[in-house]
């Protein structure tokens, strides 16, 4: 009987020890699956993980330097419901990551404690290597890490309003970041197509990053030496309509965005809107040509130096006093000639003129970003009078950029563009605006204006400068301010066969001795766009011309315009 009770026994504890085994053998199995692939994804870490994984392309300069690039990175986030004692796990949390904020923190975590599951929540996003050690030596449960993406502009500030910036899901919000998305990259992210960065082709810019430097460096000296509010400067490639480089001061870092919102650091070359000033009497110009009324050789009476349109008077700033050619209209800047040439072609023509060259419509380009005009809402023949030199009409200045630079190229209206392209294809897409004859008056008339007129601070030897200055008082509570002034120039070169279009514009600009007192365009924004000229014109291949070119503007010889015969030299 004992021995029978025994082989019974047997049986029991093989069946028992085989259910020890079956479940010591589920968990063991469970637990190496864990140390594998770890916990099974929830709905939140599945939209978090998928919230880590835009990849966005390099965006590189026109010579392939990088711009803007991802890094791969790690993000921290935390299961509430996982973490027994939420004070401790802040306050070493925030220990190791001083920014964080732990009233912000506890709350985040207190407030799905009690959910249903484990939960989720951001802890930091994008940290560093050395901080993800940290936080994993803490052992918190509860803590865990996601793959992430940061990106990442290698040289800083350079060309930080172009750029524009990303949110940290890596998705664009400002410039030409948020003009990728909108070229499909974002819809790759979501449905999955994108793996690596290598899948996404590098967005290659117009712009030259060495000439950017340089563009920087000499408006920031001129925006201090001149103790202007801002200021800003762009080379525009007018065979092409290439931006080649766009400086807005004060400007941001795009790694560290905080401040890109802020009220004065917009980009001003077009999202500001702004009377341009003189610069604008190249459009009264090139519209009184074009129109037939009018030829190099028409002239203006200026006497008196004062012209009566009803209860208005309009000054000039440098009176002659004299009968004065077209030409002359231009270098002694007068506002008398030129709003004689505009009242002479009239009101809807001056409008059409304007609309023809783009300047009362809003500028499109790839950055999201812009301005319309500001139009006057009655247009009558006093603000034709007022807008024929450069008040009363508020346009972005790359908006005026690309009509000057139709003027200066033959004629061919293009839109700035952003991206590299070639003056074939810019040409193909370009609408033809005004005649070749306009066209070589106009760059004949720009370069007397350095030779002899305003434009002279900006005439770096050897390089054949042309270009107009344009001082417009601001606007302050309805009411024109003397003593606070906005300042253009506007310069191209060489003039006989433009290839580059230099602008400057400083924004109340303050009077020095060296000036005189004066803060007019010619002795700040000029001085600045001259300087530009002379150090980025080897950067950019234009080689300089020790022989002044042959017969530049053989139209105007031939119709024997004003000084036509002294436009040469260096």
């Amino acid at each position: 009987m004992f021995r029978l009770a025994i082989e019974r026994s047997y049986t029991r504890v093989g069946l028992v020890g085989l259910a020890f085994a079956a479940v010591f053998g589920t968990i063991s199995v469970r637990l190496l699956m864990m140390a594998a692939f770890g916990e099974p994804p929830s709905q939140e870490h599945r939209v978090a993980a998928a919230a880590t994984t835009a990849i966005r392309p390099d965006i590189v300069d026109r010579n392939g330097e990088i711009l803007a690039t991802d890094i791969r990175t790690v993000s921290v986030f935390a299961e509430p419901g996982n973490i027994y004692d939420i004070d401790e796990a802040v306050e070493l949390l925030t220990a190791v990551l001083p920014e964080l904020n732990a009233t912000d923190l506890r709350k985040k975590l207190a407030s799905r404690k009690d959910r249903k599951g484990a939960g989720f929540v951001w802890v930091k996003r994008e940290i560093t290597p050395k901080q993800q050690a940290e936080v994993h030596r803490l052992g918190i449960p509860g803590i865990g890490f996601l793959p992430d993406h940061k990106r990442v502009y290698p040289n800083g500030t350079a060309a930080a309003h172009i750029l524009g910036v990303t949110n940290l899901d890596n998705v664009g919000i400002a410039g030409i970041e948020k003009y990728i998305d909108n070229q499909g990259v974002k819809a790759l992210n979501e449905f999955g197509i994108v793996a690596k960065q290598t899948d996404l082709k590098p967005v290659q810019l117009s712009v030259d990053l060495r000439a950017q430097f340089a563009v920087r460096d000499e408006l920031a000296k001129g925006v201090e030496h001149f103790k202007a509010k801002a200021g800003a400067s762009m080379i525009l490639d007018v065979q092409s309509g290439e931006v080649i480089a766009l400086v807005s001061l004060p400007d941001f870092d795009p790694n560290n965005p905080v401040d890109a919102l802020s009220d004065d650091r917009i980009n001003r070359m077009n999202v500001g809107v702004y009377e341009m000033g003189s610069t604008f009497k190249a459009m009264t110009l090139a519209m009184a040509l074009e129109s037939g009324k009018y030829n190099v050789n028409s002239t203006f009476d200026t006497r008196g130096g004062v012209l009566n349109w009803g209860r208005q008077k309009i000054h000039e700033y440098h009176g002659t006093n004299r009968v004065i050619t077209m030409p002359e209209v231009f270098t002694h800047s007068s506002n008398i000639g030129s709003a004689k040439m505009a009242l002479g072609v009239g009101v809807p023509g001056h409008k059409a003129f304007l609309r023809k060259m783009g300047l009362l419509d809003r500028l499109r380009t790839e950055l999201p970003e812009s301005a319309a005009p500001i139009i006057p809402p009655r247009w009558t023949e006093i603000n034709t009078i007022t807008i024929a030199f450069g008040h009363g009409l508020a346009v972005a200045p790359l908006q005026a950029s690309a009509a000057v630079a139709a003027i200066a190229n033959g004629g061919f209206l293009m839109t700035p563009t952003f991206l590299k392209t070639t003056a074939e294809e810019a040409r193909a897409k370009a609408t033809q605006v005004l005649r070749s004859e306009t066209s070589e008056a106009m760059r004949f008339i720009m370069r007397l204006n350095a030779v002899e007129g305003s434009a002279k601070k900006a005439a770096i030897p050897y390089y054949f400068v042309g270009g107009k200055t344009g001082t417009a008082e601001k606007v302050i509570n309805g009411r024109y301010v003397k003593n606070r002034l906005f300042t253009t120039f506007m310069a191209a070169a060489p003039m006989d066969k433009p290839k580059y279009l230099f602008v400057t514009i400083m924004d109340e600009p303050q009077g020095l001795p060296e000036s005189g007192g004066y803060a007019t365009a010619a002795w700040n924004s000029g001085v600045v766009t001259g300087k530009v000229i002379e150090r980025v014109t080897p950067i950019l291949g234009l080689p300089p011309s020790f022989e002044p070119p042959t017969k530049p503007f053989p139209l105007m010889v031939k119709l024997g315009a004003y000084h036509a015969n002294q436009v040469g030299g260096p």
